[in-house]
């Protein structure tokens, strides 16, 4: 894949509100908030505590039913950057990047792409990653370390999508239709390329 273009948990974070609080019934089912990807429950067991963690391709917030609507919002915002921010710190092995490949082969692909190898790889400096479909086996470039899980997993998608059709034509980009957070992904590593593109002015000399 050219360089052009689970589950994480954030912990419990005591919510320090401010404000009138609008109460929910008990039982209230979970709402989907602005952002598909992200559902919010509320509890009425939780009363000062928020937490987050990653569910499939789903964000889950849990926070106490009281909470108003702009609090909610507010909260979502910073158990995302912390998800995000964890995420970022944390670099999978090979054998852990072999065994999240198979879960996405299984999630996405009905298991039918199936590497025999998958590892980082520190001389593809043009290339997020490749795949040998005749080897069965696919190479992440180790810049892709640190950057955010989701944009790992789509160069895995990717990668394990060659496995099945080796070209880039129409048929390679349906399948990867079924990864839903491709076109994210792929904004993310362009911006990455686009900023490693830009003129780097001389550090300012002191008078």
């Amino acid at each position: 894949m050219p360089a052009d273009p689970s589950s994480g948990f954030a912990g419990e974070t005591p919510a320090r509100s401010a404000g009138t609080h609008q109460r929910s019934a008990a039982g209230r089912p979970p709402r989907a908030s602005a952002t598909s990807a992200v559902e919010v429950r509320r509890s009425n067991r939780r009363s000062r505590t928020v937490s987050a963690y990653r569910e499939g391709d789903r964000t889950i917030v849990l926070i106490p039913a009281r909470m108003s609507e702009a609090e909610e919002q507010r909260w979502v915002n910073v158990m995302l950057d912390k998800l995000a921010a964890q995420e970022s710190k944390r670099i999978l092995g090979d054998s852990e990047l072999a065994e999240r490949a198979a879960r996405l082969s299984a999630q996405y692909f009905q298991g039918r792409a199936r590497p025999a190898s998958v590892r980082w790889v520190t001389n593809q400096n043009t290339r997020w990653g490749s795949c040998t479909p005749a080897e069965g086996s696919i190479r992440l470039s180790h810049r892709l370390q640190g950057m955010p899980e989701y944009v790992v997993d789509y160069v895995l998608v990717h990668e394990l999508a060659h496995l099945l059709v080796p070209g880039h034509g129409p048929r390679f980009w349906r399948l990867l239709e079924a990864y839903p957070r491709t076109e994210r992904a792929r904004g993310y590593l362009e911006g990455v390329v686009a900023a490693d593109r830009l003129p780097h002015l001389p550090a300012a000399r002191g008078e």
